[in-house]
């Protein structure tokens, strides 16, 4: 492979092919995929939409911690808004395989805008419970269950080439860590001014932007092949088509890890602002926004990548760097170093979690690309209740610093143990890449001129 992480002359398979070369560089090479109207359209109006997200889940974690006071009900929030995910994912993959993607993305952002206004009015008439917040974050789960599978299948089809898809996921990963970056610094202000209310209203506002792009955009018919079978059919066969391969198995395996014993930080994240540094909720949106700067900057970096070639191996070094940067956040008493390491913690996140997207969506048939997807949210966010959950009573016991701890600790491991397996992993991604005919984004396209075979179903 070559140093840029390009690729050589000598990697291209040796079979009868056709080669175009088209080079990119720079900004221009960073943000290609935006030259698609398609593409432009959802990334304005996601845009808007994310800035919105990211202001009512630091508010509704602030609002849980409010009217509780309590670590393990905190956690007990963020394990009913995501187990939804985790029961439901693998019928919401097949649905997304059969379904009009756009449709079910129309009508998951209309639910969301209902879930988040309600909220406010509750907030904003000051008769919220907790019961409240558990019921529609339970409400808002249900619709994410169907939306996430939905929404990361969708971006292939509004790409027209499917060399800028390494490019289109990466920049969704920008897109979603600037909004991580700006939405709870606005959120904490917003919530120290006038409450979390206002921070409810304007989520559910900023929802007509992303239904807006939606509608207005242009998408060719798409052929449905998962049509065929009844629904466990469906399921079986995506269970089976994601365990009999070794690159989809492992990064799932590993980002289940992660959600179980990593990603608990977010909801720790009140206590650490609020008991451990000795601040409020603008604490609470400096430690949040300095993780999205982190973020942002590591999707930024997988943008400009020229090829999925290699992007393996990014995966435990940046899970070992995520474990590195919750060990010092536990550690930290100071502010400002608990802001450069929660940039540490989140560029580390981001780059494993892209990687991961990025060699899923690569690798996988189209007529799979749902249910693929919806095991990718499974693990990603499907687990986290759980984690959320085991952090919030575990640090009910020990303390969210040693809680913290431990989970970097772990994180660490399952990044030494997917290392070991980098060789045969490298391999079976090369054979994957080879067989779909996709070789990177770098401008360098490989067709095959013989005849691909698939694997069975099943």
């Amino acid at each position: 492979m070559a140093e840029d992480g390009g690729i050589s002359e000598e990697e291209i398979p040796n079979r009868p092919t056709r080669m175009t070369f088209r080079p990119l560089a720079g900004a221009k090479h960073t943000l290609r995929t935006l030259r698609y109207r398609n593409y432009r359209l959802f990334f304005g109006g996601q845009g808007i939409s994310l800035i919105g997200t990211w202001m009512q889940r630091i508010a509704m974690s602030w609002l849980a911690y409010r009217l509780t006071n309590s670590v393990f009900l905190l956690g007990i929030v963020g394990f009913l808004g995501q187990i939804p995910t985790f029961v439901l994912s693998p019928l919401a993959g097949v649905l997304a395989d059969r379904w009009n993607r756009r449709q079910v993305l129309v009508i998951t952002q209309i639910l969301s805008m209902v879930q988040a206004l309600v909220l406010a009015v509750l907030v904003l008439t000051g008769t919220v419970q907790i019961w409240h917040v558990m019921v529609l974050a339970v409400f808002l789960g249900l619709i994410n269950a169907l939306d996430v599978p939905a929404r990361q299948a969708f971006v292939v089809e509004m790409i027209e080439k499917r060399e800028d898809l390494v490019n289109a996921i990466a920049l969704n990963s920008a897109l979603f860590n600037g909004a991580r970056l700006l939405g709870p610094s606005i959120a904490g202000v917003l919530i120290a001014a006038v409450g979390e209310g206002w921070c409810f209203l304007l989520n559910g506002l900023s929802y007509i932007a992303v239904i807006a792009a939606l509608v207005a955009m242009r998408i060719l018919p798409r052929k449905a092949d998962g049509n065929r079978g009844n629904m466990l059919h469906g399921i079986r066969e995506g269970f089976a088509y994601a365990i009999g391969l070794a690159p989809i198995r492992s990064v799932l395996l590993l980002l289940s890890l992660i959600s179980l014993v990593g990603m608990p930080y977010t909801i720790l994240m009140p206590v650490f602002a609020r008991d451990i540094l000795g601040g409020g909720p603008h604490t609470l949106g400096f430690l949040m926004g300095a993780m999205g700067l982190g973020a942002l900057v590591g999707a930024l970096y997988l943008a400009s990548r020229r090829s999925v070639l290699g992007v393996e191996r990014n995966i435990p070094v940046a899970a070992a760097v995520f474990g590195i940067g919750l060990i010092g956040v536990s550690l930290s008493r100071v502010l400002a170093v608990s802001l450069a390491l929660m940039m540490v913690t989140g560029f580390g996140m981001m780059v494993q979690m892209a990687s991961s997207n990025t060699l899923l969506q690569t690798i996988v048939d189209d007529d799979k690309r749902g249910r693929v997807m919806s095991l990718y949210a499974m693990a990603f966010m499907g687990v986290a209740p759980f984690g959320s959950l085991l952090g919030g009573a575990v640090a009910d016991k020990i303390g969210a610093p040693h809680t913290l701890l431990a989970g970097g600790v772990c994180c660490i491991f399952g990044a030494a143990l997917l290392a070991r397996q980098l060789p045969v992993f490298h391999e079976a991604v090369r054979r994957a890449t080879e067989k779909t005919g996709f070789i990177g984004d770098a401008g360098i396209r490989v067709e095959a001129a013989t005849e691909l075979v698939k694997p069975p179903p099943g």
